[in-house]
């Protein structure tokens, strides 16, 4: 193969990640990205987790460990990147990664388990429980103690609604770099 038509198949390949993980719309984790790619037979396991570090160095994405696992998400370069050559991705593979991603959405919900609870400890007094776990690990476990039974309930239904978001300003705010 030339090196034009290898570069092209390389560019095509990112872009193909970049659309993949833009179209799931959540931190995907490396397992799920890989065993999307393996089977759909995009590219080979070794080139994936090259072009995965590529993508990364390059800031069109950007990796979170947690517990042990390497999670996903397009930056606003890689957004805007895809924007401009979304156009050079074959529409066949296009439109199978669009049949697919319902099926990744719910599989990932089910691999995540979201918890809110609360418990009186007093009369104005209520410990709020809120916890995402991803199979077997935990990726977040907090503890609230709220006031009234309304702002424990409110704060159960916010987590349970909005959990994915919430928990992304958490890190955001305990990773940022403060004077």
């Amino acid at each position: 193969m030339n090196s034009l038509g290898s570069n092209r198949q390389l560019a095509e390949n990112k872009l193909i990640l970049l659309y993949i993980i833009e179209s799931i719309g959540m931190p995907v984790s490396n397992l799920t990205i890989t065993k999307l790619i393996l089977e759909n037979k995009f590219m080979n396991y070794f080139l994936l987790q090259q072009h995965l570090n590529e993508l990364c160095e390059s800031n069109f994405l950007s990796s979170e460990l947690i517990d042990g696992k390497t999670f996903y998400t397009i930056t606003p370069n890689g957004k805007q990147t895809l924007g401009y050559f979304q156009s050079l991705i074959p529409p066949g593979i296009k439109a199978r990664v669009d049949n697919t991603i319902p099926l990744i959405r719910r599989n990932i919900k089910d691999e995540t388990l979201i918890t809110a609870d609360f418990t009186p400890e007093s009369e104005n007094e209520f410990i709020v429980s809120c916890s995402v776990r991803e199979d077997d690990f935990m990726l977040i476990d907090l503890k609230i103690t709220v006031g009234t039974k309304s702002d424990a309930r409110m704060l159960c239904d916010n987590w349970k609604s909005h959990s994915q978001d919430i928990y992304a300003e958490i890190i955001q705010s305990l990773t940022k770099k403060r004077d």
